[in-house]
């Protein structure tokens, strides 16, 4: 188990399937929101508070739970403080998890950026790790613009990349993944616009980094 402060109200816990066993539960109770997945989650934010001083005491929380390709789990927590008008945080606190699981069903993967600038700060990122042929992680790297976000398609994913878990790691930290990205990709094809169809990365390298 693994703890990251992404920022002052928000952090990253990461989880393999070694995790679940260690804690005496199986992949279907953690995913189905159980009792037991109620007591980890509590017991996982007593130890973000030791370790990286992250408390939710008298904090609203969201919590986002992302099961990648390779088994782990990435489990994304925000606070807020309440609105005035609502009642005091319970001690007890029921979780409700949103959970985003990607479904490689077609091998495609779809992340919005909010920003241009967002998916640039990806790519410096992504640059900086230095991982090797990073052009065989997908054969299409498509990036496109619906609504005033930016959308990076990727097409025929290749799981056997050895840097997948690091890629989705940092991807995840930029931007936000896409349910359904078959269906969402025939709406981006049909009402937005192309920014880079071929060779983004070395694009984008020579001209926006």
């Amino acid at each position: 188990m693994k703890f990251e402060k992404l920022n002052n109200d928000k952090i990253r816990i990461i989880l393999d399937l070694q995790d679940l066993q260690d804690n005496d539960i199986d992949y279907q109770s953690f995913m189905s929101n159980s009792s037991d997945t109620q007591r980890l989650f509590m017991d996982m934010l007593d130890e973000a508070e030791e370790q990286i001083g992250f408390t939710t005491k008298d904090y609203k929380i969201m919590v986002e739970a992302l099961a990648t390709i390779d088994g782990n789990f990435i489990i994304t927590v925000t606070r807020s403080l309440p609105d005035i008008d609502l009642p005091p945080v319970p001690k007890k606190r029921n979780i409700q998890i949103k959970r985003k699981k990607h479904k490689l069903d077609s091998n495609i993967l779809i992340y919005e950026f909010s920003k241009f600038d967002d998916f640039c700060d990806f790519l410096k990122h992504l640059d900086s790790l230095n991982l090797k042929n990073i052009i065989t992680f997908t054969k299409q790297f498509s990036l496109y613009t619906y609504k005033s976000h930016y959308y990076l398609l990727m097409d025929d994913i290749n799981l056997d990349y050895p840097y997948i878990k690091t890629f989705l790691f940092t991807i995840t930290e930029f931007g936000k993944s896409i349910n359904s990205p078959s269906l969402f990709r025939h709406k981006l094809t049909e009402y937005g616009s192309i920014v880079i169809k071929s060779n983004i990365l070395k694009t984008l390298n020579k001209h926006f980094l």
